[in-house]
C-alpha cells in the first residue's frame, strides 16, 4: 500500500506541470473559491465549486501526509491558488501539492507539521455559498483544555502519564482552588492592617469559649494563596470562519467586531488572578454552536457570556439587548427571530453532520435538562449586565428577554447573549467599530459580572471533565 501511494504521488508530480491550465470539460465541475482558516482548534480547508464533488482521503506517514482524490473535476487556475492561500504559520498544513491525476480526478496532497484525525464532507448552497467541500484538520492528540486553564500564569507541573490522571490533576486544582476563594469570601474582612507587629495571642482561651475550641488566626497576608479561587468565565464571540455572521452598511462584519470585543474583555477579567477565561473562539475559525455549549461545560465554566452585533431588516433598529434561555416561548416576537437567526449560524458556517449527530443528541438532552434554577440565575446574571451597558449606549429593550437560544443551554451554567448594538443601524456600526466604544462596552462587561458575582458567589461543586 505505502509502494502504491508513493507511486500515485510521483505520477502526480509528473503530471502536474502538464496539466494546470487544463479545461473544464462538460459535466466537470467549475472552482468558485478556494479557503483556507487556520487556527490552533484546527485548520479547515473549503473548496466551493458550482457543482457537489465527491472525494476520497488517505492518510501517509513519514512524513505526515493527508491525499484527498476529486472527482469529476479538473484542475485549474482557481484550484491552483489553494496553494498561495496556505499561510507560513499554519499549525496543521506546511504546504499543498496539487495535479491532475486522472482525466476526471485532481489530487490534493496536504503536507503537514503534526499527525491530524481530518473530517471531510460535503455541503449545499446555503445563503451566499454554492456546493463547498470541506476538510477540518484536527489534532490527533488534543490538549485537556480544563489543565490548560489551571496552569495558565504558572509553572506547568511534570505531566500526568494517563488522560485520565490529567482530567484528575486539572478537577483536583480547580476544586482547591475553589474552596480557597469560597473561604475567603465566608471569612469577614480583616481589619486595616497596622505597620507595627501584632501581639502573639495568649496562650490559653478565654473562659466565656472554654466550650467552643477558639477558631485559628487567620493567616498573615503574606501567607495568603496566590490564587484564592479559581472563576472560570467562558466567553463566546460569535459566528467566524465561513460564517461572517451580520455585515453593516460599510461593510463591518459581525464576527470580526465581537472577537474584538471578546479579546479586550478577556484581557480586562483576567487582570484578577482569580479569574481564568475559556474562548469558544480566539481567531477567526468557525465553531458549531453544540461545540460552543460543549466547551464551556468540559470546564465547568461558572458563567457563559456569548457576545454579538446582529442585524434587523431596517436600518432604524437600534440598541442592545441581552437574552437567556426560555424553556417557553419567547418574550416577544423580535426575540424568536433573533433566536432563529441565531440558530441558524450552523448552517451557513458548515457543519458535518455524520461527525456531529452524537452531540446534536446530547444538546436536546440538555434541553431537557435546563433547569429553572439556571434560567433564574442567568435573569440575575442578565439583568446586572443589562443594567451597565445601558450606561454605555442606547437599550433596545429594557429587560432581559428570553428565547430558545440553543448556545445557551447548558443546564448548569448561568448563560447570557448579549447583542451589544444593531450593526445594520450605520450609526451603531459606526460605534462598533470605534476601539474606545469597545473598550466602554468591554468596561460594563465586565462590571456588570462583577456585579453579579459580589451578590451571587460561585459555589464549590464537583468538577467533571468527561464532556
Amino acid at each position: 500500500m505505502r509502494r502504491r501511494s508513493s507511486l500515485g504521488l510521483l505520477a502526480l508530480l509528473l503530471k502536474a506541470p502538464q496539466t494546470l491550465a487544463a479545461p473544464t470539460q462538460p459535466g466537470q465541475a467549475s472552482i468558485v473559491a478556494v479557503r483556507v482558516w487556520p487556527a490552533q482548534e484546527y485548520t479547515r480547508v473549503t473548496i466551493e465549486s458550482d457543482q457537489a464533488l465527491a472525494a476520497r482521503h488517505f492518510l501517509v506517514d513519514s512524513p505526515h501526509r493527508l491525499v484527498i482524490d476529486i472527482e469529476g473535476l479538473a484542475l485549474s487556475p482557481g484550484l491552483r491558488e489553494l496553494i498561495g492561500k496556505v499561510k507560513p504559520d499554519d499549525p496543521y498544513i506546511s504546504g499543498v501539492r496539487v495535479g491532475q491525476n486522472t482525466p476526471t480526478v485532481v489530487r490534493i496532497v496536504l503536507d503537514l507539521r503534526q499527525p491530524v484525525a481530518p473530517q471531510i464532507f460535503t455541503l449545499t448552497p446555503v445563503a451566499a455559498y454554492k456546493h463547498r467541500l470541506v476538510f477540518d484538520l484536527y489534532p490527533k492528540f488534543q490538549a485537556d483544555p480544563l489543565l490548560a486553564l489551571v496552569q495558565e500564569r504558572e509553572k506547568a507541573p511534570a505531566p500526568a502519564t494517563t488522560p485520565a490522571q490529567r482530567a484528575e490533576a486539572a478537577a483536583s486544582a480547580v476544586n482547591d482552588a475553589l474552596g480557597e476563594l469560597i473561604q475567603k469570601i465566608e471569612r469577614p474582612p480583616a481589619p486595616p492592617a497596622s505597620s507595627a507587629p501584632l501581639p502573639q495571642p495568649l496562650p490559653q482561651p478565654p473562659v466565656a469559649a472554654a466550650s467552643k475550641p477558639a477558631p485559628p488566626p487567620p493567616p498573615a497576608a503574606a501567607a495568603e494563596p496566590k490564587i484564592d479561587r479559581l472563576i472560570i468565565i467562558a466567553l463566546d464571540p460569535g459566528h467566524g470562519g465561513e460564517d461572517p455572521g451580520a455585515v453593516g452598511p460599510s461593510g463591518l462584519r459581525e464576527k470580526d467586531v465581537v472577537l474584538s470585543v471578546a479579546h479586550k474583555l478577556r484581557e480586562r477579567l483576567t487582570a484578577n488572578a482569580n479569574i481564568r477565561v475559556l474562548m469558544t473562539r480566539d481567531a477567526d475559525f468557525f465553531v458549531p454552536l453544540h461545540e460552543r455549549v460543549r466547551k464551556a461545560r468540559r470546564v465547568q465554566a461558572d458563567l457563559f457570556v456569548s457576545i454579538h452585533a446582529d442585524a434587523f431588516f431596517t436600518p432604524q433598529a437600534r440598541g442592545a439587548s441581552v437574552f437567556v434561555l426560555s424553556d417557553g416561548a419567547a418574550t416577544s416576537a423580535a426575540a424568536r427571530w433573533m433566536a432563529n437567526r441565531e440558530n441558524a449560524a450552523d448552517m451557513v458556517g458548515g457543519v458535518n453532520v455524520g461527525a456531529a449527530t452524537n452531540d446534536a443528541n446530547v444538546l436536546r438532552a440538555l434541553l431537557d435538562m435546563s433547569t429553572t434554577a439556571q434560567i433564574k440565575d442567568s435573569l440575575k446574571l442578565g439583568g446586572e449586565v443589562l443594567g451597565q451597558i445601558g450606561k454605555v449606549g442606547r437599550l433596545h429593550k429594557a429587560k432581559v428577554e428570553q428565547a430558545g437560544f440553543a448556545v445557551l443551554k447548558a443546564p448548569d451554567i448561568p448563560s447570557i447573549l448579549v447583542e451589544t448594538a444593531f450593526i445594520s443601524n450605520p450609526e451603531e456600526e459606526k460605534k462598533l467599530r470605534d476601539p474606545d466604544y469597545q473598550d466602554q462596552l468591554v468596561d460594563a462587561l465586565a462590571t456588570g459580572i462583577a456585579k453579579y458575582f459580589a451578590k451571587n458567589p460561585p459555589m464549590a461543586r464537583r468538577r467533571s471533565t468527561t464532556l
